[in-house]
């Protein structure tokens, strides 16, 4: 049986996310965050995060692949800059890639570069 109805598929996804996020509030209270094991996941988690942002950076697709890849990695590199002469301040060096990769768009855009 296949359900076609929206209102019904919409009920069925909001009780199958609340189920899972039931599930993780139970097994929440019974997680030791300085465990062996949770520092792994929190490994993992990092591992996959940073390889999709380089892959991001590197091979991008859609409207990004069309970008210089100069620039990107030159925002980036500005980012992490900023980011290390703040302190480590996470918005700072995101803020600082984007102004940069903005500005490098709009000078290609304009015929400055």
């Amino acid at each position: 049986m296949i359900v076609s109805d929206p209102w019904v598929v919409l009920i069925l996804c909001i009780l199958g996310t609340f189920a899972w996020r039931a599930m993780g509030v139970i097994v929440a209270n019974h997680i030791d965050i300085s465990g062996d094991l949770f520092q792994w996941f929190n490994c993992v988690a990092y591992a996959m995060l940073s390889g999709l942002i380089t892959r991001v950076i590197l091979m991008p697709s859609g409207t990004l692949a069309q970008t210089p890849d100069v620039d990107r990695i030159a925002s980036i590199s500005a980012g992490f800059i900023v980011f290390f002469m703040c302190k480590r301040n996470i918005f700072a060096g995101t803020g600082s890639a984007f102004v940069t990769f903005l500005g490098f768009a709009a000078a290609r855009n304009y015929g400055l570069l």
